[in-house]
């Protein structure tokens, strides 16, 4: 049987559909919905390069890859590069091809540093060294059960504290865009990040269809954002995701994410969302024994995998 790899067809359901299914498939840990992948192809910047590429098998999709170009890291030159197939599809190509035309794409824009994260599996990471990939950094997808009553209890927020919704800054989100900048350049990873563009934060995290706006807690010092724990949600299913915590620099070591987050899962098990995912870099200590405080479990592992072009 011949695979063959194509663009996905945004205006196409049911293509997008498949494409999300074999990313649920694939990865049941982050949230894969129809809106939100139309939503990427849509509102990541032109000079991303972004594609979301399928691989097709006698007119089923059966793998899938999103490829762009780290355009919010000050070192040019690095693509990813994210392949995933159906598990009950495997050894039939799609993950080679998918690889082939996502570098070809890649590189023919300039890229000389690929990076792709890679599910920690003896099958997947001997996939990636085969193709000349070697193993970098790694992080944990984790789990909380919001239907068992182990959520720690809620908090009352300390003097000068106060805690509210993303929702409140309808108005005027340029303050939460600002802390997720400062925090975002802090967060370990092997590729930095500068969110400058506040009109492409809009697009991308405010308008995102995922994003709960309802459910993000946000900690107030003096009136200004402080800390923040960003929700992700998608009804059909139930589930609910932290996208992003992370506190100013000015305010760390004082409890104040972990008081956003719990706030935030506390309103998500309230409003009947049934399990939270999360992830986290290994290097990420603190953030990690936050997730252990919660009753969060790590349920599987990814690495991120590195070739360097000649």
């Amino acid at each position: 049987m011949t695979v063959n790899v194509r663009d996905l067809r945004p205006d196409d359901p049911t293509d997008v559909e498949a494409f999300a299914r074999v990313r649920h498939l694939a990865l049941p840990y982050i949230l894969w919905t129809p809106d939100a992948i139309l939503h990427n192809l849509a509102h990541t910047p032109a000079e991303a390069r972004f594609r979301s590429l399928v691989a097709e098998e006698e007119g089923e999709v059966i793998g899938t890859a999103q490829v762009h170009l780290a355009h919010e890291s000050p070192e040019p030159g690095q693509g990813m590069l994210n392949i995933y197939v159906r598990p009950d599809r495997v050894h039939r190509g799609a993950g080679t091809h998918l690889v082939h035309a996502a570098e070809r794409h890649l590189t023919d824009h300039g890229a000389t540093k690929l990076l792709a994260w890679v599910l920690d599996e003896p099958a997947n990471r001997a996939f990636a060294e085969r193709h000349g990939y070697r193993p970098s950094r790694s992080a944990h997808f984790l789990r909380l059960d919001l239907t068992t009553g182990t959520l720690p209890p809620p908090q009352s927020p300390p003097p000068g504290v106060e805690l509210r919704s993303a929702a409140d800054l309808a108005d005027d989100p340029r303050p939460l865009f600002e802390l997720d900048a400062e925090t975002a350049s802090d967060e370990p990873s092997d590729v930095d990040t500068e969110l400058t563009d506040y009109q492409a934060w809009i697009e991308q995290t405010w308008n995102h269809p995922c994003f709960d706006r309802e459910l993000t807690t946000i900690a107030f010092v003096e009136g200004r954002p402080a800390a923040f724990s960003i929700a992700y949600t998608d009804g059909p299913t139930g589930r609910y995701a932290t996208a992003m915590t992370g506190t100013a620099r000015a305010h760390r070591g004082r409890g104040l994410a972990k008081l956003a987050k719990n706030d935030s899962l506390h309103r998500a098990r309230a409003a009947g969302f049934r399990e939270a995912h999360t992830g986290n870099d290994t290097d990420n200590g603190p953030m990690l024994a936050i997730n252990k405080w919660f009753g969060y479990e790590i349920v599987a592992s990814e690495v991120r995998y590195v070739r360097e072009l000649g």
